[in-house]
């Protein structure tokens, strides 16, 4: 829906909503007529909201579109991905508190490990810990370039951001991550007419960083995405009158919110409790609080159907203390499907939970799970109508034309 649609059509309103995403919780059986983790998990708690509430799918982008995760959180965020495009870096970079001003370019940064013939070995290094790499990162900060300036900050474990500040600097550049084990790591390259500078100076970094990273048995290379600048998105609070906060461990999905004017709520932990505690804390102050669970993804790229159901049921587990609070509506998704048996993001449409206190008209659906969401009320549609569905039935919005 156009933002000029539905921003006239707001009213005023105390009610409360919850955006829960699980990242990548959509998913395929591993064998034939086997359950997904979703399917498979113990979930009494949103089998009971199932039951109460609405069920469906979402696509992020477009039917048969595999999503990154910064376009499939605009997408849940209410912003088509096709029209408000952002590089990952930026994200990332926001994410960590890193400022990103007007002809800055940003990249998201993964060591990776390199073998005897510069081919990627493993594209996460090992998922080294943050505490084996940040003091990696810090041995970068020192590179100097010759017509800009470079920063580079840890954000989380193998993952790092990269800023370029200088003139006539544009982010249209392609990522150097083949995607792929048993290539070499590619080079950043000019997509459009002007960034051709920037692409320069990124390989020239890259260069310089390598040289400092060959005697690490791990993460000895490494690999650049995601390039872009502040694309100056729309705020929450302008186009649904809503006071946003979100709650998420993650940088990349912090800096997301933060593009589209949420407030980042600190807090400590990284369990699903603690980010549901989070949440009671600054529950007074806010319309709309969007919760982050990033693990669910974590176990689909791995390939860990056990693993992934585990983390699904930690969340149900701790949902009684979000439920507690008595949010006006609850939407429980994930941003994208990270099937288990494909370890990575899939095209497959994503599992959808649609809860209100006022206003509910439910299905005949009593569990959640791909299959029963499949044949769920809402039927499958864009991620795009998730949020002025969650509007209308907290009562937020007038009825259009007389």
């Amino acid at each position: 829906m156009q933002f000029e649609t539905l921003t006239p059509l707001l009213r005023e309103s105390e009610t409360k909503l919850v955006l829960l995403v699980m990242d990548g919780l959509g998913d395929i059986p591993s064998t034939q007529g086997g359950q997904t983790a979703l399917e498979a998990a113990a979930t009494p708690n949103m089998d009971r909201l199932a039951a109460e509430g609405i069920l469906g799918r979402t696509v992020p982008i477009r039917p048969g579109i595999t999503p990154g995760s910064g376009p499939a959180h605009l997408a849940l965020f209410g912003y088509d991905p096709l029209q408000y495009t952002v590089g990952r870096g930026v994200m990332e970079a926001l994410g960590i508190g890193m400022h990103i001003g007007p002809g800055d370019v940003a990249a998201r940064g993964n060591f990776c490990t390199l073998d005897s013939a510069s081919r990627i070995s493993d594209r996460r290094a090992g998922r080294i810990p943050s505490e084996e790499a940040k003091p990696i990162v810090e041995s970068l900060q020192g590179i100097k370039l010759e017509g800009a300036k470079a920063e580079v900050q840890h954000v989380k474990e193998y993952r790092f951001a990269l800023v370029l500040r200088g003139k006539g600097l544009k982010g249209e550049i392609e990522d150097t991550d083949p995607q792929v084990t048993g290539a070499k790591p590619l080079l950043a390259k000019a997509q459009g007419k002007g960034s051709q500078k920037a692409a320069k100076l990124f390989n020239e970094w890259t260069r310089k960083a390598l040289k400092i990273l060959a005697k690490q048995p791990k993460a000895n290379g490494l690999t650049l995405r995601g390039f872009g600048g502040d694309p100056r998105l729309p705020k929450y609070k302008d186009i649904y009158g809503l006071k946003a906060a979100c709650v998420a461990v993650y940088p990349m999905y912090r800096g997301v919110s933060k593009l589209v004017g949420m407030d980042l709520i600190k807090f400590s932990g990284d369990s699903p409790a603690d980010e549901f505690a989070a949440v009671k804390s600054i529950w007074a102050g806010y319309d709309f609080v969007f919760v982050h669970i990033k693990k669910t993804d974590s176990m689909g790229e791995d390939g860990n159907l056990e693993g992934k159901a585990k983390i699904i049921e930690g969340v149900d587990q701790a949902l009684p203390h979000l439920l507690a609070l008595k949010p006006d509506v609850v939407a429980i998704t994930g941003d994208h499907s990270t099937p288990v048996p494909m370890r990575s993001h899939s095209w497959h449409p994503v599992p959808l939970l649609l809860w209100s206190a006022k206003n509910m008209y439910a299905d005949e659906q009593t569990q959640f799970g791909e299959r029963f969401c499949a044949k769920g009320g809402l039927g499958t549609m864009p991620a795009t109508d998730l949020i002025p569905l969650m509007l209308a039935h907290a009562g937020r919005l007038e009825k259009f034309g007389a």
